[in-house]
């Protein structure tokens, strides 16, 4: 538990530095901006929203507020088929706007436009599809006044409240641009995504200017795990039985992925030669 909770510390000290460099190269807003698109990127899109954050910066999208929406959609290169025809009845009349909105603009941000193989649109669960992130992330930043006054308090409740509040008229009830709507309404940002943004961007900006946050931070139960996750805790772990007990919180996780980065990732014999066994006697 201590080896873990170190790796997690320090790992979470990693996040804030590079969230102070992001704020002195971009200002706060867009750093927060950026981190957060990254996080609704999840892993297999996290590039292409990165990169959308930094070619639609929020200062430009809070300028064209009414286009913004149309404007992220458009460089993310969803807004390529005018033709109406492909949508189902009930999406046409929002392409529609989007397409109005988006076609005054595109000349000049037609340079900008993402590739298409950029996005992974499939093998994700229909939560995930980029198309629905972007739909959060547009509703983010029409709520972006209140969503800095959410942040100002610097507290992991407010902003996990403010998230799961946030609304979109259609993404709300809908996974795809051409799927048909659902009829029950759904989280536009679930709680495994909100745990993923507090524990990888607002605690670390939180930390970084000066709040202490561990005590938040080890109180994140994790929800979600990958494939670097269980490589590390079956190499670490095995097949003990205690080994669930080592995997239930974000920061156990964090500190498990750490371990992976400076260990697993460097050891080319399959732990026949790593330096961690040794390292952990002599901590002990």
């Amino acid at each position: 538990e201590g080896v873990l909770a170190g790796a997690a510390q320090f790992r979470l000290q990693r996040k804030a530095a590079r969230f102070r460099n992001l704020v002195e190269n971009h200002g706060r807003d867009e750093a927060l901006f950026q981190e957060i698109a990254a996080a609704l990127g999840y892993k297999g899109n996290k590039l292409g929203f990165t990169l959308l954050a930094q070619r639609v910066t929020l200062r430009l999208l809070r300028k064209q507020n009414d286009a913004a929406e149309a404007m992220l959609f458009g460089v993310a290169g969803f807004l390529e088929a005018p033709d109406l025809a492909v949508y189902a009845q009930g999406t046409r009349g929002y392409v529609r706007k989007l397409w109005d909105r988006w076609w005054l603009h595109r000349d000049e941000m037609q340079r900008l436009i993402l590739p298409t193989k950029l996005w992974r649109l499939s093998g994700a669960r229909p939560l995930n599809h980029p198309q629905r992130r972007l739909g959060a992330l547009a509703a983010l930043v029409c709520a972006w006044s209140a969503f800095m006054k959410t942040v100002a308090k610097r507290d992991a409740n407010s902003a996990g409240d403010f998230f799961l509040q946030l609304h979109h008229p259609f993404w709300n009830f809908q996974y795809t641009l051409t799927s048909d709507a659902g009829a029950k309404e759904i989280a536009l940002i679930g709680e495994s995504r909100i745990a993923e943004i507090l524990a990888n961007v607002l605690l670390p900006s939180f930390l970084a200017e000066g709040r202490e946050v561990w005590e938040d931070y080890a109180k994140l139960r994790a929800r979600l795990s990958n494939r670097r996750l269980e490589t590390a805790a079956t190499r670490l772990f095995g097949g003990d039985a205690r080994r669930a007990q080592f995997t239930k919180t974000v920061a156990q996780q964090q500190g498990l992925l750490q371990i992976y980065e400076d260990f697993c990732m460097q050891d080319n014999s399959d732990c026949a030669q790593c330096p961690f066994p040794e390292q952990m006697a002599k901590w002990r």
